[in-house]
């Protein structure tokens, strides 16, 4: 189990740094966007410092979900950022496949903070 718990982390966090890491210098190709997505990436666009501070939100939470020791902080530092992601797939992603994918993110990280529930007892008192 800890060699799963491990490997899920780990393609976690790779996946997390690489979409932060595309957010600065746009190498993933973009799939067909719909109208209605096209209008909320304009509007993502005339916030200029937006997409910035998610990406790298992105890539230290996924640092940081990585290695055993700061994985506790990482799942709490990426969970707004996930929470936004499965919003937008389950309301304007018209593919299942973005409502699989952020699905099962969100469980995975929840897991880990389930997992993490000591850790966090002197945050909520």
């Amino acid at each position: 189990m800890k060699y799963i718990k491990f490997i899920l982390c780990l393609l976690f966090g790779i996946m997390f740094i690489n979409a932060g890491l595309d957010k600065f210098f746009h190498y993933n190709p973009t799939p067909p966007l719909t109208e209605a997505q096209m209008k909320i990436y304009a509007a993502f666009g005339e916030i200029g410092w937006l997409l910035p501070l998610v990406g790298a939100v992105e890539v230290i939470g996924g640092l940081l979900f990585i290695f055993p020791k700061t994985r506790a902080l990482g799942a709490i530092v990426i969970l707004p950022v996930l929470v936004g992601i499965l919003i937008h797939n389950l309301f304007r992603d018209p593919s299942n496949i973005g409502i699989t994918i952020s699905a099962v993110l969100f469980i995975i990280n929840i897991w880990i903070i389930i997992d993490n529930k000591d850790k966090y007892k002197n945050l909520v008192g």
